[in-house]
């Protein structure tokens, strides 16, 4: 499959990506992942993107792109790929698709993660992450709590509420997505491929996505 997925912080793109690249070997790619993964290859790309990292500016949307394009030739990705987090702008979905079409790659659609924003709030305020940078695994204390209240159930180490999920900076960053990202569903839906699916149980997601594609079982 060869999809975008579009959707707030805390919608769960993340979970049904995972959930998703299990059915047939997809990959999923974030920006973030395939910046870091130019830099560290070292790639001349890689070391551009790098410039810009370090100075704390953000990479352009042109080097992104070209990426972008670099990643999706390598061979993982000819059983297909999910787009996590990318495109975030009408600029970059414009991009994309040209680029898209250069390669000659067919997008099965883009696929909305529609979740209503008390339960992102909510989902996101009792999150807790734990602090080994090698574990790093998630919590909620109302729906997954750790056995042992603010400790790790995997490695001991302590859980914590992140920085950017207090509520005030949830709402922040929603009142930027509804802004900046939000358009994109109506780009989707002119280009005619977009799946919107009421995304509070991640089952119900993967389901609607299988039966879009034709996927049975």
């Amino acid at each position: 499959m060869r999809l975008i997925l579009l959707g707030a912080p805390g919608a769960g793109k993340g979970t049904v990506a995972k959930r998703l690249t299990a059915l047939d070997g997809s990959v999923q790619i974030s920006t973030g992942d395939i910046l870091r993964g130019a830099v560290r290859a070292g790639t001349e790309l890689g070391q551009k993107a790098e410039g810009y990292m370090t100075a704390g500016d953000l990479v352009p949307d042109e080097l992104i792109l070209d990426i972008m394009a670099e990643r999706l030739q390598q061979e993982d990705c000819q059983k297909g790929f999910l787009l996590d987090g990318f495109p975030r702008t009408i600029p970059q979905a414009e991009a994309l698709k040209g680029m898209l079409q250069k390669l000659d790659i067919a997008l099965d659609g883009a696929v909305n993660l529609d979740v209503p924003r008390d339960v992102i709030l909510d989902r996101l305020t009792t999150r807790r992450t734990c602090v080994n940078p090698e574990c790093q695994a998630i919590y909620n204390v109302k729906s997954m709590p750790p056995k042992v209240e603010g400790v790790c159930d995997k490695c001991g180490s302590p859980i914590v509420q992140r920085d950017d999920e207090t509520e005030e900076a949830i709402s922040k960053r929603l009142d930027t997505y509804n802004e900046k990202t939000a358009p994109l569903v109506d780009f989707y839906q002119q280009e005619g491929n977009l799946l919107n699916v009421n995304a509070t149980s991640s089952d119900a997601v993967v389901e609607a996505i299988k039966e879009k594609l034709g996927m049975g079982g």
